[in-house]
């Protein structure tokens, strides 16, 4: 009977330590399940625009560089820089001495043409008359045949001697065209109303036509009534830019104001493609293109000064969306590293190129999805969405969520690194989010 008792009492003690063991260890894996601080929002219908924000600088329109055509000294600059101009006014004089005494040499050297273009003919008259005469009495038998030879081989040498004297009259009245162009072109006279924007050479300097090169730049004529932004935009961007278009600009020197402009132009090729194919595919620039932008307002605008642009692209009008920083990414459930695609730290001397196998692998090895955390009671549900277009705040969204669905919105570490799916979280303020995240 003892022995009952005591055995009774031994499965008690037994039995309240195992509970007891038990208590204490749910109390300890309490204490170490971390919970998670978050900010939330609500998925939500909005209108987003999608901007292609880029940086370029201000240009005319319309700008003209003045290059002489003709060679020489500046003897006359009557313009200065920022000066206004009206079409026809002059801009500067070369030198026309030469030109003059040229066009001179060249007036002669016509005239003299005409002159024995006109002397030839008479000759070439005179043989005409002189064999046909003959000609006649050669059919009656009053001239012999030598000396009727010897007629018609006069007459033929007179029509070649007026045949070159009308080609030298030609190549003389040439002469003479160019030598009045050349001397003409010694005044450099504005082609549009307009503004000096650039003056680069000075009174008496010696400059080169156009004939050398791409001659000597003397200055640049623009009007400065119509203006626009010139960008450079990457080539993810560029396909989604079209003329037209509504683009709002901030100039550097106009803080305070905000421009309005359209798409006015798209290049067809990239900055520097001519370059870049000289050089082969070796070069690692970024590819951009060129997109200008007219600006729709008049101000005092100059040349050259820098603006920073944002083009309206796409429109969406009562969508779904989340805030930026709700959406990130995250591997498929049961997926490594390795079945994403290997150690990214392995060296690159222990990778085979001809190892095909391992190409296929990768190209088959699942990718990183984009996920949002919708919130489920005090856990966060990982779930898998279809962005669409974004503004500077907003993600459109596809596919994966409903409206009033209550998302996780922040912190940037518990959303990017910290949360997995069903991890325990508790909501906070954005601020108390935000100093968690300093500290």
């Amino acid at each position: 009977m003892a022995n009952s008792k005591k055995r009774r009492k031994l499965i008690i003690f037994l039995v309240l330590g195992v509970v007891l063991v038990a208590l204490t260890l749910v109390a300890v894996f309490r204490k170490h399940v971390v919970v998670i601080s978050v900010t939330t929002d609500k998925v939500a219908r909005r209108n987003l625009t999608e901007l292609v924000v880029a940086n370029g600088k201000i240009q005319p329109v319309v700008q003209v560089v003045i290059s002489p055509e003709v060679a020489g000294e500046i003897v006359a600059l009557p313009v200065k820089e920022g000066d206004h101009v009206k079409k026809g006014d002059l801009l500067l004089q070369i030198k026309p001495d030469n030109y003059q005494a040229s066009r001179n040499s060249a007036d002669a050297n016509h005239k003299s043409a005409l002159a024995n273009m006109t002397l030839v003919q008479t000759e070439l008259e005179r043989a005409d008359a002189e064999f046909k005469r003959n000609e006649k009495l050669f059919r009656t038998k009053l001239v012999s045949d030598s000396i009727m030879l010897d007629f018609k081989t006069a007459f033929e040498v007179a029509k070649l001697r007026y045949t070159n004297s009308v080609h030298a009259a030609d190549q003389a009245r040439f002469a003479l065209d160019k030598a009045t162009d050349d001397l003409s072109k010694t005044k450099i006279v504005a082609p549009m109303d307009g503004t000096v924007t650039r003056l680069k050479s000075q009174l008496g300097e010696r400059v080169l036509g156009t004939s050398f090169n791409m001659g000597t730049e003397i200055m640049t004529v623009a009007d400065l009534n119509a203006m626009e932004a010139r960008v450079d935009i990457g080539e993810i961007d560029v396909v989604y830019i079209a003329p037209g278009q509504k683009a709002r600009l901030e100039v550097d020197s106009f803080k305070d104001r905000k421009f309005t402009g359209v798409v006015s132009e798209i290049a067809n090729s990239s900055k520097g493609s001519s370059l870049a194919s000289m050089q082969g595919s070796q070069s690692q620039e970024a590819t951009k293109f060129e997109v200008k932008i007219r600006i729709l307002e008049k101000e005092s605008f100059r040349p050259g000064m820098s603006v920073s642009t944002e083009i309206e692209t796409r429109y969406r009008t009562n969508v779904l969306s989340v805030p930026y920083a709700a959406i990130t990414t995250r591997m498929p459930k049961g997926a490594t590293n390795s079945a994403a695609g290997g150690d990214t730290n392995s060296p690159a001397a222990d990778k085979d190129p001809n190892d095909v196998r391992g190409e296929k692998k990768n190209k088959d090895a699942p990718k990183a999805a984009e996920i949002v955390f919708v919130v489920e009671g005090d856990h966060a549900k990982q779930t898998p969405v279809k962005k669409g277009i974004s503004d500077d705040n907003y993600w459109e969204i596809l596919e994966g969520l409903t409206e009033g669905q209550e998302i996780v919105s922040g912190g940037y570490k518990a959303v990017n690194r910290e949360l997995e799916d069903g991890k325990k979280i508790r909501k906070v303020g954005a601020e108390k989010s935000e100093e968690k995240e300093k500290k």
